[in-house]
């Protein structure tokens, strides 16, 4: 049975029914099983007793599959469409803003000018990509409120580690380098508390764990006398999809104490164009501008992770940072900028994401950009007041460009998230975020983000609410058996881990 049957024996409106069909549309199998020696796709006449001018022996049979060329094409053809994307249909990972990706983007992108430079010319010949380079950093520096940007690191954790090492280095510089604690949410991403450790800092956790947020008192909990404080490391919205609402208090708090704050710019497409995070205390933040801007994830490909910093904080952050000097741009580095922590990478950062992002900021606007935020956060409270009454919602009140469901009903049943998760791929719908954030047992977290169509949105509702009303009307068994109608079926995850099968066998 397809996706789409079990959708209408299950009584699911046909307006629910998915972009594409769910299950299996080949069943492929291995190169080398495909083997046919008689008419392989290249034809080399056999060696003529040459010695190896290397000294290396003879080789023997090294076993490439015998297949002709019509063979290996349709075999990654068939492969490739297993790869479900957002070309395909919705993608409602939490925190990661799976988004469409306008066309537009890639066009500029690849424009010879952009796509068709080395990082090693000599700067007069690139004067139009060092350009689009300055009015990025510009225009990031207006929208975040922190006027000093480097685009050089290369994507979110990159632009974290760019940050704290920015951080540390400021401190160093005032004498306050024995500041050696970091003070990091339990609900953050697992990437900071990474990073603070990498820059040779000490853990401090602020709990979250009552009300999704920090509370200013269990901020000063975590912050203790101040002394030894060197920063707090802070998403916003957090990871449970929430605005920090006592984040001037606590960054007040921090600033008093002598510490940095940093901001994890990973869910900025909530806030962009409606509010400043230099506004709310931060000094350094980094920016997904494949989450944010364009491109979702890279793509498939290089992501970056630029960050904006404070007036304060502009001399210590990497190089190299575009200048403009009279009428012609320049790449300022460690000459020009004797306080810097140095280069964190090679070249310029992932330049192709720059076009990207600006060709993604130039066609929206100012009016769009804020528009981007208003439908992330409308399309994600839309899906939470649309599931609220059927699913458990560890946390009250509206939410910010995700929400955040949990198992706790339907566990009762013996259903659990990962349950629904596998359910949802036999209905041909990729699942949401599953068992994250941690502090949230069971955690379902779900990013419309703002390219959604409302009919999209209302398939993907259709289908949890049918999944819940199976639960309800104790139809529990076939959730454990799911998804049946895929290219592979559901694993015993537990055998896969333990004795896992990385090679094939030719039986």
């Amino acid at each position: 049975m397809n996706a789409k049957a079990l959708m209408k024996e299950t009584n699911v409106p046909e307006a629910a029914l998915p972009d594409v069909p769910g299950g299996l549309m080949y069943e492929e199998n291995l190169l080398w099983e495909k083997e046919r020696s008689d008419h392989p796709g290249i034809d080399f006449e056999k060696p003529r007793g040459l010695k190896f001018r290397t000294g290396q022996p003879a080789r023997g049979d090294i076993g490439l599959p015998q297949v002709s060329e019509p063979q290996v094409v349709r075999h990654f053809v068939r492969l490739s469409t297993w790869n479900y994307s957002i070309d395909h249909g919705f993608f409602p990972l939490g925190s990661c803003t799976m988004k469409h990706n306008p066309r537009l983007n890639e066009k500029v992108a690849r424009l010879p000018g952009f796509a068709a430079i080395h990082p090693l010319q000599p700067e007069s010949t690139v004067q139009g990509a060092l350009g689009l380079m300055h009015e990025l950093q510009t225009i990031l520096g207006e929208l975040s409120g922190l006027p000093g940007v480097c685009l050089a690191p290369a994507a979110g954790a990159h632009g974290e580690l760019a940050g704290i090492m920015t951080i540390r280095r400021a401190l160093e510089a005032k004498g306050q380098g024995h500041r050696k604690i970091m003070l990091v949410p339990d609900s953050a991403h697992g990437t900071n508390p990474a990073t603070a450790a990498m820059c040779g800092y000490t853990l401090r956790v602020i709990s979250t764990k009552e009300t999704g947020r920090m509370t200013v008192k269990d901020f000063k909990v975590a912050l203790g006398d101040g002394a030894g404080i060197a920063g707090m490391m802070v998403t916003n919205p957090n990871t449970c999809g929430l605005f920090e609402t006592d984040i001037l208090e606590i960054s007040d708090l921090l600033h008093k104490a002598g510490g940095y704050f940093y901001g994890d710019g990973a869910n900025f497409n909530a806030l962009v164009g409606k509010a400043r995070p230099g506004d709310l205390g931060v000094d350094v933040m980094h920016i997904n501008l494949h989450k944010t801007f364009s491109t979702p994830h890279g793509g498939g490909g290089p992501g970056s992770g630029p960050i904006c910093v404070t007036e304060e904080l502009a001399p210590y952050m990497p190089v190299p940072v575009v200048e403009k000097q009279g009428n012609a741009y320049r790449l300022a580095y460690e000459d020009s900028r004797p306080e810097t922590l140095g280069r964190l990478k090679g070249f310029h950062g992932q330049f192709g994401m720059h076009v990207r992002a600006l060709a993604y900021i130039l066609s929206h606007g100012a009016d769009g950009l804020k528009q981007v935020a208003e439908d992330a956060v409308l399309s994600a409270n839309y899906i939470l007041a649309q599931l609220k009454n059927d699913y458990h919602v560890p946390f009250a009140g509206p939410c910010m460009h995700e929400c955040l469901l949990t198992d706790k009903i339907q566990k009762e049943a013996g259903v659990t998230t990962l349950d629904v998760a596998k359910t949802l791929c036999e209905y041909g719908i990729h699942p949401m975020t599953v068992y994250f954030p941690l502090v949230v047992p069971g955690a379902m977290l779900i990013e419309p983000t703002e390219t959604e169509s409302k009919d999209s949105i209302d398939r993907f509702i259709s289908v949890m609410k049918q999944i819940a009303a199976d639960v309800r009307a104790g139809d529990v068994q076939k959730f454990h058996s799911f998804p049946k109608d895929t290219p592979r079926q559901r694993l015993d995850e537990v055998t896969a881990a333990r004795e896992p099968r990385l090679r094939w066998k030719k039986t």
